[in-house]
């Protein structure tokens, strides 16, 4: 596994846990980068039927659903015309930039994905972090690790059920460990996890405009996904990410790379969880 020539040394305890894990909430929904992203490559208002042309791993009608989920949290605008509706990003859509290049770039250097878009590669890094209380875990770890569970669920404020599922994400994330095979060892950051600081630090001086246009709030949007998403297993939504990690056969040479065209069609048994046979 890859890893930079100097250990990162920004502080993980001096960021706002809550505004982190708020952004990176908003952010997490399957497919929002890869919609962002192909919006912010084209440079103008684009049709449903153009995101999806661009993206033909995923049903129009999805593209439609994530387009409209994105604009009720201000990340897309849309105008409505005589040829149909065209969305475009919003201020805040194109100020995810530095958040993008701050997840590909701690991927790059921490994780093993092989060659993929660079889209894919900032999805499965969010799909790593945004959980409810994780980023309140690393803190932990990173300024009084190693720590035994009972600890940092007394430290987190967690119950131990919650505090044992965290645990066992972030290690099969690759972001914690334990030391030593017994159930007592402790736990402690790996170098993946120790490296989160400058994403956080991304993550939170985005966090600011969402924050204000909400009142200081996470929006309802957030919530609910946040509710929906910590509760889907680990794993579940592997089918469909396995197929995009093998969309490029080349390492991406910019944030906004896509796959090769023409690109392979998903296997029938992943377009079938979501709306088949759309025309082209």
């Amino acid at each position: 596994m890859p890893t930079p020539a100097q250990p990162p040394t920004f502080s993980i305890g001096s960021l706002d846990a809550q505004r982190v894990e708020d952004a990176l909430s908003l952010i997490a929904p399957k497919w929002s980068t890869w919609s962002a992203q192909t919006l912010a490559q084209q440079g103008r208002p684009m049709r449903v039927r153009e995101v999806a042309a661009r993206l033909p791993f995923i049903s129009q009608q999805l593209v439609a659903q994530r387009l409209a989920t994105m604009r009720s949290d201000g990340l897309v605008s849309r105008a409505d015309g005589s040829h149909g509706a065209q969305y475009q990003l919003s201020a805040l859509g194109k100020s995810l930039s530095p958040v993008h290049r701050a997840l590909s770039d701690w991927s790059q250097d921490y994780l093993s994905l092989g060659k993929v878009a660079g889209a894919e590669r900032v999805e499965d890094a969010v799909r790593r972090l945004h959980l409810r209380h994780s980023t309140a875990v690393i803190q932990l770890l990173d300024e009084g690790g190693p720590m035994r569970f009972v600890h940092i669920a007394e430290e987190a404020g967690l119950d131990n059920g919650l505090t044992r599922y965290r645990l066992k994400r972030l290690q099969a994330d690759g972001l914690v460990t334990r030391i030593g095979p017994r159930h007592g060892d402790p736990y402690v950051l790996t170098d993946a996890g120790r490296a989160l600081g400058p994403v956080y630090s991304a993550a939170e001086r985005w966090s600011n405009p969402v924050a204000a246009r909400n009142n200081a709030a996470p929006p309802a949007s957030v919530r609910a996904t946040t509710r929906t998403l910590t509760s889907v297993p680990l794993g579940s939504d592997s089918s469909r990410t396995s197929a995009a990690l093998r969309r490029s056969t080349a390492a991406p040479s910019t944030l906004f790379s896509h796959a090769p065209q023409p690109e392979p069609r998903v296997p029938a048994a992943v377009t079938a969880q979501s709306a088949p046979g759309r025309g082209r």
